[in-house]
């Protein structure tokens, strides 16, 4: 498994503060960006999901919903939403070929060593379906460190993010910045990039 031990302890001991804390992601405006460019009857893939707030949103739109995390406690939280298919699963085991016309990849490959970033976007762009949006936002910075409450973060900056998604075949779009306080009480700067297959 890709991510950190160290770090899905500590989302699972922290399951519903963070549910709380993320209680608005439904309101999101790139959430929003996200479900309105999809097309009608998509299916888009949740990763690392969470407790569910976007894939919710996504199915109240009509959107056929796969909702993932490894954290059991967040994919109980996520099951309970109408509409959301979750399941635990790592980044690891993904497989599949054009499945989806989105991919929402919020905040979550954040915490995959740097070393296995290629490998992941490899893997999501083949089952994205062609022209499909990908959506990834991720805190931006440099190397790895682990933050005060024990998670394993991976830092990028906005130009090294462009240039794994495009070596993984993705292009590029509309990118926003903005910093943002997270679960460990920390401001942290941050980028949103949406790419298409």
């Amino acid at each position: 498994m890709s991510i950190d031990p160290e770090t899905l302890t500590v989302y699972g001991a922290k399951a519903a503060e963070y549910a709380d804390m993320t209680q608005g992601e439904a309101e999101n405006r790139f959430l929003s960006t996200f479900i309105a460019a999809l097309p009608e009857g998509a299916r888009a893939l949740d990763l690392g999901c969470g407790p569910g707030h976007s894939a919710a949103a996504m199915a109240r739109a009509g959107i056929a919903v796969d909702a993932i995390d490894a954290v059991p406690e967040m994919v109980a939280m996520a099951q309970a939403h109408d509409g959301v298919t979750a399941w635990q699963a790592s980044f690891d085991e993904i497989t599949g070929e054009a499945l989806y016309d989105g991919i929402w990849a919020n905040f979550a490959l954040l915490h995959a060593p740097k070393a296995d970033m290629p490998r992941h976007l490899a893997v999501l762009v083949k089952s994205l379906k062609p022209g499909g949006l990908f959506h990834i936002g991720m805190k931006t910075g440099k190397g790895e460190i682990r933050d005060t409450i024990g998670r394993l973060y991976a830092y990028y900056t906005e130009d090294e993010l462009h240039g794994l998604l495009s070596d993984a075949g993705l292009s590029p779009g509309e990118s926003w910045t903005g910093e943002e306080r997270g679960l460990d009480g920390a401001m942290a700067p941050w980028v949103v990039i949406h790419a298409h297959g």
